[in-house]
């Protein structure tokens, strides 16, 4: 017995197919070739007034709603939500694991930290156009390791420097600080009244290069003496010496005696005080109450600087914006540099100059006589060329004999 169902014929009063159509299961309706009892015969396949071969549709398949491209959100202008079986069910949002509290805390630090660092460069640029400059280095060949000649230079242009007959100017205060390859660290303090060989005029006490021929005599000067070449020179102003301490309040200083020194104005009682500007100023310039003269002298210098270094990156200083903005002014308006030093080769220097009192890394360098005679600049320090050679050399590569940390 056949199981296909008869075809249905057509309802009374419904409309008829045209001649020509037939049905099909599972297709539509196609015209089926004139057998040319009615009408004009049907074009041949291959006539050139034929359109396209007719093909046979294929049975229709049904695929999964979520591989259903018809079905995507979007397909259908305005329809978003289309399933077979009704609406798409909303999506929920998945909950962080991250306590809220913790990630509002992540978000300020973040804030914190850009603000800061915004901050940070705006006052270093703001910092770095008021340094003055000067064509201080000699572009000799480089040596290892990074080289700065700090040079404290009684300019005589201010209110803060006692009138003591000196004329001109005058640098009482050379140190060469030095980083090796390795990151050792060496602050070493020229005395000012060693005898060395200036360029083009033979004998003279160390600091007679800075007036003779200013920076870049005394950088050439140094560099003969040290054989290290100096890559970066820094000058700061005796009145500049009092306005950064004041900038950033007071700094701590130690005596181990009482002193009252008319010449350079320091008075102070035997022991530690905190003392501000004036009497800093006063404490780093005193040697004639010293009977070690310039050796004393420059072992208060270097006090001073790791005492400065300690206030400047004090909480206090660092965490309070005004402070920041006081010793940026102060110290940027009392520098000169070499051309290309900038506030960021300053601020490494001060960190390197740390880090070298730290450690107690400040050698003196070797004298064979501190009160030789000369025949024109009075009692001078005499040295010797090849223990100053040697001596160098071990600063260069990091083998210098340094006292231990204080």
């Amino acid at each position: 017995m056949n199981d296909r169902t008869p075809p249905r014929s057509p309802r009374a009063g419904g409309p008829r197919r045209p001649n020509g159509h037939r049905a099909r299961a599972g297709g539509s309706a196609r015209p089926v070739p004139s057998s040319g009892r009615r009408g004009p015969a049907a074009p041949s396949p291959q006539s050139p007034e034929a359109g396209p071969a007719p093909t046979r549709p294929l049975p229709r398949t049904s695929l999964p709603p979520s591989e259903d491209p018809s079905l995507a959100p979007g397909a259908v202008d305005g329809i978003d939500d289309l399933e077979p079986d009704g609406p798409r069910p909303r999506r929920t949002r998945r909950r962080s694991r991250v306590p809220r509290p913790l990630r509002l805390g992540a978000t300020l630090i973040v804030l914190v930290l850009v603000l800061a660092l915004g901050w940070g460069v705006g006052l270093g640029a703001w910092s770095n156009s008021r340094i003055e400059h000067v064509d201080a280095l000699s572009g000799a060949e480089d040596t290892s390791g990074t080289t700065y000649l700090i040079a404290g230079s009684d300019r005589r242009d201010g209110g803060a420097v006692s009138q003591d007959g000196t004329e001109g100017a005058r640098a009482d205060t050379m140190m060469l600080l030095h980083r090796t390859p390795s990151g050792k660290s060496y602050l070493i303090s020229l005395p000012r009244d060693t005898l060395v060989d200036i360029p083009g005029y033979g004998k003279y006490k160390l600091n007679a290069a800075f007036s003779f021929g200013g920076a870049e005599l005394l950088v050439k000067t140094v560099e003969e003496f040290s054989g290290l070449t100096v890559d970066h020179y820094v000058e700061i102003g005796f009145d500049g010496v009092s306005e950064v301490v004041d900038s950033v309040g007071t700094v701590n200083l130690c005596i181990d005696q009482d002193v009252d020194d008319k010449k350079s104005g320091l008075k102070m009682t035997e022991g530690c005080h905190d003392v501000a500007g004036e009497q800093a100023l006063a404490f780093v310039r005193a040697r004639y109450f010293d009977p070690t003269a310039d050796i004393g002298r420059q072992q208060r210098q270097q006090q001073f600087v790791g005492a400065l270094m300690d206030r400047a990156t004090s909480p206090s200083v660092l965490l309070n914006p005004f402070a920041q903005v006081r010793l940026a002014g102060a110290g940027s308006d009392a520098l000169m540099t070499s051309d290309g030093t900038g506030i960021v080769d300053v601020g490494r220097m001060a960190l390197t100059a740390r880090s070298a009192m730290k450690d107690g890394s400040t050698p003196v360098i070797p004298i064979e006589n501190p009160e030789f005679m000369t025949k024109h600049s009075g009692v001078a320090i005499l040295t010797d060329d090849d223990d100053i050679a040697a001596f160098f050399a071990s600063v260069e590569d990091g083998t210098a004999e340094v006292p231990g940390p204080k």
